[in-house]
């Protein structure tokens, strides 16, 4: 095989990319954007994608810049690799305060009116979120897909599990996927008769098994319910073991890893290391992002990169309503806000942006709000809004061995009680209480400053208390709600005059009685395994809600979808099931704005495989490739 060639960017300049019309252009370089570059590339069409970050980040030495940047962050937050970019900006959680009693926060990119103010973030980079993503790569549950039908509850998909379950198995042959089919099998997920992923699952850190032997045999109870609760490891976009079982899924070959995106691509790629750091960033690439099918899509030669280019507002013709043009402001500098504005052509045009920005570009652009499905763009907002606790286990359980998260409980992911609460699933954190604390930072300075500790009491008391700390991160599932929303104000834009995205934001009780559940879990969680329970909520935090007279902490997990959702007509939604606009007849959005409705499982591989089928619809509309 031989070695990928990644100094082959093909990065355009305005002049170039202003004057030739593309046969799809594409606004942004996410999983979305990558997967669909690359199929529509390899069938010969010609494909630029806009992309609102920097271009020069898809070599080795660009990456090392990540690395050294987020090494020497104060702050190691999901975007802490990355450069402020006033022109492209993007949210980030330091940025974010409590909201003012009857202000806006404006202090952060996202312009959030509340009632709830979410510190979930996405990157404006080459390969997108993928850069800093956790990896977890589960498959959505077959009555996740008819939470209306068989709940009442949210909203039903026009298709159904059956419809994506070939393109689940594209898409975790694309990203890589290590895990154990049979485990997430005993779970409810559904594949095709002996099929297994193209990995080995991640093993089980000591502290996944020193949690599991402590729970065995334990029930949870809900609603006249008994649940057994099991650890399963979750299936990861990471590098591990190629499985030889495997090879009648990859035309009888073993699965070849894909290694670090460099000048020096390696025929397999190196396996994970154990780092604790993958959010925000793998220092060895072991974990997939999307630069990895980008740089295939680039050596098509078919495939254009125009960064530093922010999708403004899409024009139309005036007859039928197809996309003629996208306005672009290019922009010369992070440092100047001075930007040219150029106008590319294409026959077809894909948004795979992400959720919010997606909406931005769409509100930013001439809608109309009399028509069902104009109507429906920013709304239905979703997220899976993350509940922590947090203890201290009675000994020392080898916690900041990672990855950050290799196994769970996901036996709560389904069931009668979703009539009456949402769904979860409950992380196992190998990297102790970062995300609530700020561990081990806070347990240094507390041992310290409050108990006077140095010297050789110092590291032991360290090691005592690090090695020990349990942090229980509970996903919640979230319904749909039209309220839930992204708008535009012109009061509020950017460096370069591109409005801000303005987010109305509430969670449901259908989610909150979930959250209430969840911490009284982890309370019987904490007392089987013997550990002090140091769970707090501060009301002065910015993700402070109060349900049924209890106050609670959420984190945002990320994971923002809905805001053109697909449906079965412009009555009820944005985009078809192929993610294809119902009013602009060359136009797709693609990404997890699609989806009605997200369950209880993280969003890229469902994004993935939304691509991947959108993919054979734009081939199909498309006529013969352009000369």
């Amino acid at each position: 095989m031989a070695p990928l060639r990644t100094d082959i960017t093909r990065t355009v300049d305005a002049d170039h990319a202003s004057k030739l019309p593309y046969d799809v252009v594409i606004v942004g370089s996410g999983i979305a954007g990558a997967i669909l570059a690359n199929e529509l590339s390899a069938k010969h069409y010609k494909v630029l994608i806009l992309e609102a970050g920097p271009g020069s980040d898809i070599s080795q030495a660009g990456f090392q810049k990540y690395l050294e940047r987020f090494y020497s962050a104060t702050s190691k937050d999901n975007n802490s690799p990355y450069a402020r970019n006033p022109n492209a900006e993007m949210p980030r959680s330091p940025d974010i305060k409590p909201l003012r009693p009857g202000q806006p926060n404006t202090d952060a990119y996202w312009v959030q009116y509340g009632p709830f103010v979410s510190d979930s973030v996405y990157s404006r980079v080459l390969g997108g979120t993928t850069n800093h993503w956790e990896a977890k790569t589960i498959r959505m549950l077959r009555d996740d897909f008819e939470m209306r039908r068989k709940y009442g509850q949210g909203l039903d998909w026009p298709i159904g599990l059956d419809d994506l379950m070939p393109y689940y198995r594209k898409a975790e042959a694309e990203i890589g996927v290590s895990g154990d089919a049979a485990a997430q099998t005993a779970l409810g997920v559904e594949f095709e008769k002996g099929y297994v992923y193209p990995m080995l699952e991640m093993p089980p850190s000591y502290l996944d098994r020193s949690v599991g032997e402590g729970l065995a045999g334990m029930k949870a109870s809900l609603y006249g319910e008994e649940i057994p609760l099991t650890l399963t490891t979750f299936p990861q976009g990471r590098n591990g073991v190629p499985n030889p079982a495997y090879k009648p899924w990859n035309q009888g070959k073993l699965y070849t890893p894909v290694g670090a995106v460099s000048l020096h691509q390696t025929e397999q790629g190196g396996r994970c290391q154990g780092n604790t750091n993958c959010v925000p960033i793998c220092p060895v690439q072991a974990k997939y992002d999307a630069r990895k099918t980008l740089v295939k899509a680039l050596n098509s030669g078919r495939v254009d990169v125009m960064p530093q280019a922010v999708a403004s507002r899409l024009k139309y013709d005036a007859t039928n309503a197809s996309v003629t043009s996208v306005e672009v402001k290019v922009y010369g500098s992070l440092d100047s806000p001075e930007a040219r504005t150029i106008h590319v052509r294409g026959r077809v045009f894909i948004l795979a942006a992400n959720a919010v920005e997606t909406a931005r570009l769409l509100l930013s652009s001439q809608t109309n709000p009399s028509c069902p499905s104009d109507a429906l763009i920013g709304r239905n907002l979703m997220d899976h809004p993350y509940l922590l606790a947090w203890g201290l286990l009675p000994k020392i359980a080898g916690v900041g061995r990672g990855p950050v998260v290799t196994s769970g409980i996901c036996n709560l992911r389904n069931g009668p009680f979703r009539s009456r609460q949402a769904a979860f699933a409950v992380d196992i954190h190998n990297d102790g209480w970062g995300w609530a604390t700020g561990a081990p930072v806070s347990d240094l300075v507390y041992a310290v400053d409050a108990l006077n500790k140095y010297g050789s009491d110092l590291r032991s008391a360290m090691v005592s208390q690090i090695s020990r700390q349990l942090l229980l991160a509970f996903m919640v599932e979230m319904p749909p709600e039209p309220g839930n929303r992204v708008t535009v104000d012109p009061s509020y834009t950017d460096a370069i005059g591109n409005p801000r995205p303005v987010v109305s934001y509430k969670l449901p009780d259908y989610s909150l009685a979930a959250v209430e559940y969840a911490r009284k879990l982890s309370r019987l969680l904490f007392q089987r395994l013997g550990a002090e329970d140091y769970t707090s909520y501060d009301p002065l935090d910015y993700g402070y809600v109060n349900y049924n007279g209890q106050g609670y902490s959420i984190r945002g997990g990320n994971h923002i979808a809905g805001t053109h959702i697909m449906g079965t007509s412009k009555s009820n939604s944005v985009v078809d099931s192929f993610q294809k606009s119902w009013n602009h007849p060359n136009l797709y959005l693609a990404g997890a704005g699609s989806m009605p409705t997200i369950g209880s499982s993280n969003t890229t591989l469902t994004i993935a495989a939304l691509c991947f089928r959108t993919a054979e619809a734009v081939l199909k509309d498309l006529a013969p490739p352009t000369n």
